[in-house]
């Protein structure tokens, strides 16, 4: 059998029937969320709570973003645990709720109709949640291993599970003033609870076992990783209090930044040294872009410092520079991950689903081979190229430059969608 890096766990953890639909649901998601960027470009211009720029936030950080996520790490999780994932029928009720509440929630932000769909989109998102957070729970209460890749993983998800309660609030919010403040302002909260508790980190709890993993790198630091994830833990909850019961002084947010900062930069350096020890000395494209990736997070947290210092000196011109904040941890940090790590990790799964019993009986293709590798490079150009155009547009406020931003996006989504089929569509060779 192939000796790739989920050798030793694919052939007994989660089946590809349960891994797939979130791959290829992310994927339409993305292309989606670019056509709505290209037709509501302009919007970008204007103020950040905007329905169609609501619309394409959540299409990215849930229907890109977390379906993704939610795909690979039913694959990972066992990987990291070394155990079974508890229940592939709560993984398959977890896509099915999550797969009809989050196209509801996007339609309910464009057309800004906070009525019935909007929260059934968004108790069907809950759910689905739920229904993951418990999955992921049980199976490492059950395994064997008690890691840190693990704990970053639990940990992400309670944090993913309260960002979309608040979430849920916030739907309700419009109709039955449940809280006591405008939507508006717990927008920024409900937001970083995702960003941060979410997102950054279960990226860096599975990033740090995958990135050496694929460079076939012999470094390990459970000390500095267990630092990270007491840091990024302690920012958010210093992030809540400060929001609940601090928010008149405003300077303290600066406080949690400094610790995601140091989290950020703690994380590089596991990632440097993880590089300097690699046993592969040619490190492939996809792995070079989420490398990338890992340095792209240093411009979102520079620009939030520079919108807390502008929130403290009032000028009131920091509407751009969320704007473009937001974009680059969407369509920036995110997307670039994602954009990597799918063609080291769907391969791989694609490849045993073909392959793992015929491997015996004659050569067969590397996962690697799966996917066409000058369309993957042509991607990242036009990729690059996009997110720079489009965040220059923002901060410029030129139509031009959001425009082609939003076409070189697009681009990218539809060579993203082309490469993810084609190892979908993958038939057995050389048997």
């Amino acid at each position: 059998m192939f000796g790739g890096p989920f050798n030793s766990s694919l052939v007994k953890t989660t089946s590809y029937k349960v891994i797939l639909p979130f791959y290829i649901y992310g994927a339409v998601a993305f292309l989606m969320a670019s056509i709505l960027l290209f037709n509501s470009s302009i919007d970008f211009e204007g103020h950040y709570f905007n329905p169609r720029i609501l619309a394409i936030t959540h299409m990215m950080a849930l229907g890109w973003g977390t379906m993704i996520i939610l795909g690979a790490s039913h694959q990972l999780v066992p990987v990291l645990i070394e155990g079974q994932l508890y229940s592939e029928k709560l993984a398959k009720w977890s896509f099915y709720l999550a797969a009809i509440g989050i196209p509801m929630l996007v339609y309910a932000f464009y057309v800004f109709n906070m009525g019935p769909i909007a929260k059934w989109g968004g108790r069907f998102v809950v759910i689905a949640v739920l229904l993951y957070l418990i999955n992921i729970a049980k199976s490492i209460d059950q395994s064997k291993s008690r890691n840190v890749h693990a704990n970053f993983v639990l940990g992400a998800v309670i944090w993913l599970f309260l960002t979309v309660l608040v979430g849920l609030a916030l739907v309700y919010n419009f109709t039955y003033n449940l809280l006591p403040k405008d939507h508006l302002h717990y927008l920024y909260f409900h937001a970083h609870l995702g960003i941060i508790g979410w997102f950054l980190l279960l990226i860096i709890g599975v990033g740090s076992r995958l990135i050496p993993m694929f460079m076939i790198s012999k470094y390990t630091n459970d000390k500095l990783l267990w630092t990270v994830f007491i840091l990024i833990n302690m920012a958010l909850l210093f992030f809540v209090v400060f929001f609940y019961w601090m928010e008149a002084l405003v300077g303290l947010t600066y406080i949690p930044v400094i610790f995601i900062l140091v989290a950020i930069v703690m994380f590089g350096f596991y990632c440097y040294k993880a590089y300097q020890h690699r046993l592969r000395k040619q490190v492939d494209d996809q792995v070079k872009i989420s490398l990338l990736a890992v340095a792209m997070l240093a411009l979102p947290v520079m620009m939030l410092i520079l919108v807390i210092t502008l929130l403290l000196t009032v000028t009131g011109q920091e509407t751009n520079l969320i704007l473009t904040y937001g974009f680059l941890i969407f369509f920036g940090w995110l997307t670039a991950i994602i954009l990597g790590m799918t063609f080291k990790t769907l391969p791989f799964i694609v490849w045993n689903k073909v392959y793992h019993k015929k491997s015996a009986l004659a050569k067969t293709p590397n996962p690697k081979d799966l996917f066409n590798p000058q369309v993957f490079k042509v991607m990242i150009i036009v990729y690059l190229i996009g997110l720079i155009m489009f965040a220059v547009g923002i901060l410029m406020m030129q139509d031009v430059l959001l425009k082609l931003g939003a076409i070189f996006m697009l681009i990218t989504a539809v060579l993203y969608n082309f490469n993810v089929f084609k190892v979908m569509n993958h038939k057995a060779e050389g048997i």
